[in-house]
């Protein structure tokens, strides 16, 4: 994927951020970071409950921040999960939202560590996507 070394200073945030994770029941932290157009970032966590479906994804965390303070265009997005032996790839839940507010064509790149990466896009996460579709006709 082109620019994924600049996507390194992204992931990090995502890594950082995963520090920042309310995680007691499950103690798998998650950290999520957008790349605004402007060059900005804004950074989610996963926040549990210990009744489990209040639990809120940090992809989620992170969109749902963006969007209530106005952004509603990124440039890429990336996910930390720290605690995994392996590059853990968003829920259903957050593909559905992640494609919701992104195009096809974003970037996405997630892992557990810096040395551990997959590199992709929202199109390939999420390849059926029915909004999209509709909104082309």
């Amino acid at each position: 994927m082109e620019n994924a070394i600049e996507y390194r200073g992204l992931f990090r945030a995502a890594l950082d951020a995963a520090d920042r994770a309310y995680a007691p029941y499950s103690k798998f932290r998650v950290g999520a970071a957008l790349l605004l157009p402007d060059g900005s970032i804004v950074t989610g966590v996963n926040v549990e409950n210990r009744s489990y479906g209040l639990t809120n994804c940090a992809e989620r965390s992170a969109i749902y921040a963006a969007v209530s303070s106005g952004v509603r265009e990124f440039t890429a997005l990336a996910i930390a999960t720290p605690d995994a032996e392996y590059p853990v790839s968003p829920c259903g839940a957050c593909r559905q939202v992640i494609s919701e507010f992104m195009a096809g064509s974003i970037p996405v790149i997630f892992g557990s560590s810096e040395t551990d990466l997959v590199h992709t896009t929202v199109s390939k996460l999420f390849p059926f996507d029915a909004l999209h579709e509709l909104s082309d006709r």
